[in-house]
């Protein structure tokens, strides 16, 4: 709902670099390593493991991607990438498992997983998505709601994307992927003077981490980059619940697993925050122009977290996915080795890079681009 067209314009090279030549790599890298170390499983089911670890997470990354120290063009960079890797595997995800035989996928076969769950998906994702967006921004220009009445607003939309997808047996998260674009969308072409509702006296950080203040060209009054308020309520809701399933996750999920490690289930989890992570965002971000530590810092802080989560127990309701056992184990590892990982570093190590990039830009040494 907050990526603009304009985030892979202009600086945003980085998050365009990093979505499309670095993630399917990193689907590729993921599936190539996943043979020799995950024997017992298909030609696809590889795939599908690659394809379920790619997507990195924005919540467990947030102090990586939120520290002041660090850079606004990598803030930015990290922080697009991580909204958007998610849906843009779905399709991949979706296409493996309808070459397996015997899922809910193969049963729709090739030709019917590509209209119903990419294309028509994404149409009535959009439409719900553009009409509640025009709906929202007519009650706003008419004083017709208020700002909390507003904030419900927002769950509201995604979850009749969601339903109306799933009503034409399509993907429930492509159709609301795509919808918050066009809700998004929509609601940014009203002029913030003509709503009516007061924005709640709080001020939302942009996906630079700045505090919109006032816009020199346009005087007094919230930035035309500021997040819409109505975003609020759900971004903070979406925060708690991503928590609360991560907690679940741990408690009930990886605890179990962890009875039953092997020295390749592990082996595959470090190769997956490492090499199937750092190596890709390398060549992604070949001749851009920023220095080792830059692309260090991007490779490393590719968080494992819900969405991989959520893709896990997608596979858990095929029974025909016969490796699916050892697939939940690898996803469940991995996640919460990033879980651990990431998390300790995260403070250090934007710390360190921040005073690195500091001294740089002091000493006009090769600065990173900017």
């Amino acid at each position: 709902m907050t990526v603009r067209r304009r985030d892979l314009r202009t600086d945003g090279f980085l998050p365009a670099r990093l979505l499309c030549v670095g993630l399917p790599l990193s689907i590729g890298a993921g599936w190539l390593l996943a043979w020799p170390l995950l024997p017992g499983l298909t030609l696809w089911e590889l795939a599908l493991v690659g394809a379920v670890l790619a997507p990195t997470d924005a919540a467990l990354g947030k102090t990586a991607m939120s520290s002041p120290r660090v850079p606004a063009l990598v803030r930015h960079g990290l922080n697009v990438e991580s909204g958007l890797n998610d849906g843009m595997v779905l399709p991949f995800f979706v296409l493996f498992l309808a070459v397996i035989p015997g899922t809910s996928a193969a049963r729709e076969g090739a030709s019917g997983v590509f209209w119903r769950a990419l294309v028509l998906s994404s149409v009535l994702g959009f439409l719900v998505g553009a009409v509640g967006g025009l709906l929202l921004r007519a009650a706003r220009s008419r004083g017709w709601v208020s700002g909390e009445w507003a904030q419900l607003f927002v769950p509201a939309v995604a979850t009749a994307a969601y339903a109306l997808a799933l009503v034409v047996n399509g993907s429930g998260f492509i159709g609301a992927w795509i919808g918050g674009f066009a809700f998004g969308s929509a609601l940014r072409r009203i002029p913030a003077t003509q709503s009516r509702f007061p924005t709640l006296g709080r001020r939302f950080p942009t996906v630079e981490g700045r505090l919109p203040d006032t816009d020199p060209q346009e005087g007094p009054g919230p930035s035309p980059d500021a997040p819409d308020p109505a975003a609020g309520f759900t971004e903070h809701l979406g925060e708690l619940l991503a928590s609360l399933s991560l907690l679940v996750f741990g408690a009930v999920l990886l605890g179990p697993t962890l009875e039953h490690l092997s020295w390749r289930v592990v082996g595959y989890a470090v190769l997956s925050l490492t090499v199937v992570r750092m190596v890709p965002v390398a060549l992604a971000l070949a001749g851009s122009g920023l220095r080792g530590p830059t692309v260090a810092y991007i490779g490393w802080f590719g968080p494992r977290g819900l969405a991989s989560v959520v893709l896990g127990l997608l596979l858990l309701e095929e029974e025909h996915v016969q490796g699916v056992e050892l697939m939940a184990r690898v996803v469940a590892v991995t996640v919460g080795l990033s879980v651990l990982l990431h998390g300790v570093t995260a403070v250090a190590l934007a710390d360190r890079y921040g005073a690195w990039h500091d001294k740089v830009r002091t000493t006009g040494a090769g600065a990173p681009r900017r």
